[in-house]
């Protein structure tokens, strides 16, 4: 395939945007480095790029795009919004009517906030736990990222992951210190940090379902034991469903019945546009300014573009059969994805949660972060450059999902499954 589009413009951006990306997760760094491909276009299950290259995309920007690029409704519903004004500055009455929306497929959001982001959502969330409780420190689980405020970045995914060690310069110790971090799936560790520290966390944050190193599923238990142990200690639960949420039904993911206190939205509520949202029980949201003391703010919070869209993608998850197509897509993907590592004999494992799934090269399972790390990026590197150069668009790194969307053809799962086979072949030639 002819990149030299793409090269010439990573080479300019360089000149203006630094390293030449608006967010690293886009740049090759993690798989051998290189010019990463310019998109100019997606459309359906599409991305084009500036070459004129089309890709089977499963990246869907990281998560958000669920129902396809461009989908006509989402628009449509877009454009109005935009004729009407696409920043009042002021409520409106799209905003209520969303919040209503997602309280309905989510009772336990019984006052909710919208902010832009899935990072400005889970900084919210903590500020909020920690005026509820009184208390500064937080529990997480490694290599689950929060968005990148300074209290979350530490073990936040591939960076370092020992305990109060920040993942990123310019955090400061002391910020660190406010921060416990221990293996997902560990209920020992869990129970032995709130043993130590029985009056000192303000919450747990937890993924219910992992999405930020691979797909990893809780094991049986284990969410129970994390709402248990935060009810004993007074320590509010705040699940991070900025993943998750609307991905693999509609609402939460709430695996286990497990209710949290709090949880951070993002991505597929936004229909593709910017957007982030948290909330939970009354009594604690109601520490949020004007009714309390915890200060949060958005000037663009709410905007109608984002809130149109979110509610046209909302109309199309509701539609019957959606979720069973997306989990019936991602099964023929695991099934094919098997056999070909297998008949090549290249090590391997894939987790798959409904419609989205990760591909580890190792045989060992993947329950946790440092399992994740022990799986063989040099083999990843390999097969996601083998891929592109099939017309297949992943996520350049080890540790992100595949996702599939409303879009995906049977025809698009057939030609991915064939570019999978001879990426296997290649890849039993480098071992």
């Amino acid at each position: 395939m002819n990149f030299q589009q793409s090269k010439l413009w990573h080479e300019r951006a360089k000149d203006v945007i630094i390293g030449g990306v608006n967010s690293p997760s886009r740049s090759f760094k993690a798989v051998g480095g290189g010019s990463p491909v310019t998109m100019n276009r997606a459309e359906g299950a599409y991305l084009y790029d500036v070459d004129g290259n089309r890709y089977i995309d499963y990246l869907a920007a990281y998560g958000p795009i669920i129902a396809g690029h461009a989908q006509p409704h989402i628009v449509e519903q877009v454009h109005k919004a935009m004729a009407d004004g696409s920043l009042l500055g002021t409520p409106t009455p799209f905003e209520t009517i969303f919040a209503e929306r997602l309280q309905m497929a989510i009772p336990e959001l019984e006052r909710i906030r919208f902010v832009n982001s899935g990072t400005e959502a889970m900084m919210s969330v903590i500020r909020v736990a920690r005026a509820y409780t009184g208390r500064s420190k937080i529990l997480k689980f490694a290599g689950c990222y929060h968005g990148h405020a300074d209290l979350v970045l530490v073990a936040a995914g591939s960076g370092p992951s020992s305990l109060g060690v920040p993942d990123s310069a310019g955090v400061p110790a002391s910020i660190a210190d406010e921060v416990v971090t221990i293996p997902y799936n560990d209920i020992s560790a869990l129970e032995a940090a709130f043993a130590m520290r029985p009056q000192e966390f303000a919450c747990i944050l937890i993924e219910p379902v992992v999405g930020n190193f691979g797909i990893v599923t809780p094991e049986p238990g284990f969410l129970e034991a994390v709402r248990r142990i935060a009810t004993t200690y007074e320590t509010l639960l705040v699940y991070d469903e900025v993943i998750t949420a609307f991905r693999f039904r509609f609402g939460a993911v709430k695996c286990n019945a497990v209710q949290p206190d709090l949880m951070a939205l993002g991505k597929i509520i936004g229909g593709g546009l910017p957007i982030g949202a948290y909330g939970g029980k009354r009594a604690i949201m109601e520490q949020v300014s004007p009714l309390g003391p915890a200060y949060q703010a958005g000037t663009l919070a709410g905007n109608p573009a984002s809130i149109h869209a979110g509610m046209a993608c909302l109309d199309i998850l509701e539609e019957p059969g959606t979720y069973e197509k997306l989990e019936h897509q991602a099964k023929m993907l695991e099934n094919g994805i098997h056999a070909s590592a297998t008949e090549f004999s290249i090590p391997h494992t894939i987790n798959r949660y409904g419609g989205a799934f990760t591909l580890f090269f190792g045989d060992q399972p993947v329950r946790s972060y440092q399992d994740a790390v022990n799986t063989d990026g040099n083999l990843f590197a390999a097969f996601f450059h083998n891929m592109l150069q099939r017309h297949v668009c992943l996520a350049p790194s080890k540790y992100e999902a595949w996702f599939t969307t409303i879009a995906h053809s049977d025809e698009d799962i057939a030609n991915t499954l064939s570019a999978v086979r001879e990426s296997m072949r290649e890849l039993h030639r480098l071992i």
